[in-house]
């Protein structure tokens, strides 16, 4: 799975995954990081979700970053605010009030791009990567985000086969693993859904990076 695959998901207008709600997980439980208002938030893979305009409103400035200009363009223009764009390293920097969202790829990030981040609210981008990616992602936050930062995500897990991701199916057992040495994990929920006709179930976690 490339970038164009995610290019191309966009430009045909594939994108089952972005959510018109606010997602109801980070409403419930983001507070259990303990932040203060003017903490940097970081959102990977975020698209155009409506979930930075939530952590906005709480007063955090947010940092994404997206494969698809398309999308933070999209997010910029139903936001109806005007973005600054400028050249930040390898990325376009999209930003406008307190977000700020990097076109490019993610895996070019460097802890300069992340020193500020206090926070990371991941609900696309660990299901959105296939099991051979997942470690590469894992390791570069631990690398890259600074010590003691916080982490809300969110992961999905349906009966194997039931469907062709992303988003791909990732149980408690593969996320304790991913994880293991880099956070103190918390249990946070599990509830179960109907996720594109087939049963699921949405798990919530806090990482607390050592």
């Amino acid at each position: 799975m490339d970038a164009d695959f995610w290019l191309a998901r966009w430009k045909k207008r594939e994108i089952g995954f972005h959510q018109v709600e606010i997602n109801r997980f980070l409403k419930q439980y983001w507070s259990t990081l303990e932040l203060t208002r003017d903490r940097t938030v970081f959102v990977p893979l975020c698209g155009k979700s409506k979930d930075i305009l939530w952590l906005s409103e709480q007063g955090h400035h947010v940092l994404g970053v997206e494969l698809s200009e398309a999308a933070v363009q999209e997010f910029f223009e139903e936001w109806e605010v005007p973005p600054k764009v400028d050249q930040k390293g390898s990325f376009t920097c999209y930003s406008g009030k307190n977000v700020e969202l990097l076109v490019g790829d993610c895996f070019a990030l460097t802890a300069e791009d992340l020193r500020e981040v206090a926070g990371v609210y991941d609900r696309a981008a660990l299901v959105a990567l296939p099991p051979d990616m997942r470690r590469h992602y894992v390791d570069l936050l631990a690398e890259l985000l600074p010590v003691k930062a916080q982490t809300l995500l969110i992961t999905f897990e349906y009966r194997p086969g039931a469907l062709k991701g992303p988003p791909f199916s990732i149980d408690i057992e593969a996320v304790k693993k991913l994880f293991e040495g880099q956070c103190v994990m918390t249990m946070l929920d599990s509830q179960p859904f109907d996720f594109r006709g087939v049963d699921a179930i949405e798990h919530t976690f806090r990482l607390s990076y050592l």
